[in-house]
């Protein structure tokens, strides 16, 4: 176990939100995230609350799948992780969330058609103001054809 583990271990057995110099400074202006192919943004998996601030959260399967070309072998990839919350992210004055590549198209296609669910953690962003959502062709291969710009 390295002290990073520890450390994690120690945030989950005391399991409380966690104070963000972000927010105790006013906030973040400008939000840049990607997306999950399950619809995470940050590490907020599927069935995270929208009222959620910054947490220690258990990263789901197919997360950890996704994530282990960034390690040797998938069993090297971190079970849990530290995260900013819905609440939080929501609270900047502007956000962009970037998808790119063929395996992002699926999701993307996903978050334009559902309703706001919790079960979809991007689709809290649709509640934004000034949310731009960016995309290559690849990852817009099965939006609508009529809101696809190019520019």
């Amino acid at each position: 176990m390295s002290i990073r583990d520890a450390h994690i271990i120690s945030l989950i057995i005391i399991n409380k939100p966690i104070a963000t110099p972000a927010t105790s400074l006013g906030g973040v202006d400008t939000q840049l995230l990607g997306i999950g192919s399950n619809g995470h943004i940050g590490f907020n998996e599927p069935g995270t609350p929208f009222d959620s601030v910054t947490h220690v959260v258990e990263l789901a399967p197919k997360t950890r799948r996704d994530n282990a070309r960034f390690f040797d072998h998938v069993d090297d990839v971190p079970t849990h992780a530290i995260t900013m919350g819905i609440a939080e992210i929501l609270a900047a004055k502007e956000i962009f969330i970037v998808a790119t590549g063929r395996h992002k198209a699926e999701i993307m296609a996903r978050l334009y058609s559902s309703a706001i669910d919790e079960q979809l953690p991007a689709s809290a962003l649709k509640q934004h103001a000034h949310l731009r959502i960016l995309v290559d062709a690849e990852a817009a291969e099965l939006l609508p054809t009529h809101i696809k710009q190019v520019l």
